[in-house]
Formats: C-alpha cells, sequence, structure tokens
C-alpha cells in the first residue's frame, strides 16, 4: 500500500517523464535550448537564456519568445498526470523587458481542474526575480495519453 509520500513521489515521477518527452519531441524548445527545471503534478519550471536572436527592435526580449517560454512551461504542467492536453485560450501580460543573455525561467501552477478543462498560471521571472510576464492559461484534453505506460 503507497503512503502520501509515496503517491506524491510517484506522481512527481510520471510528470517529470511526461515534461522530459515532449520537450525531446519540441523542435522549437530544441532550438531555443530551453531546460526543464523541474516538473510535479500540475507543476512546471522551465528557462531559457535570450540570444541576440530572440530580440525586438527595441534590443529587448520579443514577446513571442517570453510567451513561448511560458507556453512550454503551461504544456509541462497541464500533460504532468500523462493525459494529453493542449491550450484552448491563453492571455499574457508583459510587465518588464528581458535583456540580451539574461536566463529567464517560467513557473507554471495549476490553479483549478474540471471534467476536461484546467486553469493554470504562469510567471515569467528575470535573473534578479523580477516579474517580466504572467499568463493565464485555459487547457482542453484529447482523452488520450502522452506516454504508453511501461
Amino acid at each position: 500500500m503507497d503512503t502520501e509520500g509515496s503517491r506524491e513521489s510517484k506522481e512527481a515521477r510520471l510528470a517529470r517523464r511526461v515534461a522530459t518527452a515532449l520537450l525531446a519531441r519540441e523542435g522549437a524548445a530544441r532550438a531555443w535550448a530551453l531546460t526543464l527545471e523541474d516538473a510535479g503534478e500540475g507543476y512546471s519550471l522551465v528557462s531559457m537564456t535570450l540570444t541576440p536572436a530572440m530580440l525586438n527592435g527595441h534590443g529587448t526580449a520579443h514577446g513571442g519568445m517570453i510567451f513561448a517560454l511560458a507556453d512550454a512551461a503551461f504544456a509541462y504542467a497541464c500533460n504532468s498526470r500523462n493525459i494529453a492536453t493542449v491550450a484552448q485560450h491563453c492571455s499574457i501580460a508583459f510587465l518588464n523587458p528581458g535583456n540580451a543573455g539574461e536566463r529567464l525561467r517560467a513557473e507554471a501552477r495549476e490553479t483549478a481542474a474540471g471534467g476536461r478543462s484546467g486553469v493554470y498560471s504562469v510567471t515569467v521571472f528575470g535573473e534578479d526575480d523580477r516579474v517580466i510576464a504572467t499568463m493565464q492559461g485555459l487547457s482542453r484534453s484529447l482523452g488520450r495519453r502522452v506516454l504508453e505506460e511501461r
């Protein structure tokens, strides 16, 4: 019989396996050198370093790059239970610029789930812990697994 602690450990291991598999399948994640820092049930932490190719005309992080980082964290969090899930809706607010060479990190947390939908909050942080952006995401499960069980 599992204790509460061992169930959490099993859930965290599954979440990490799913996130690692999704990351490996994504061309964009590899191209931008996204790093999976942590994953758990309904949670993920992803980081990337801003290169000159990721900047806008003002010399700061392009909004699309910030969104891509937040979206990756959202994806790993909402797929963490090994149920294939996609974004149904996202809204992002850009609050501070990201700078060339800066390592950004996006932390996604599930805030609510019911039926085939889930709500996630993602915060993108700069190296000095300032908030770069916040994103709210609505997910929709597809009714199949991400990974086949062994």
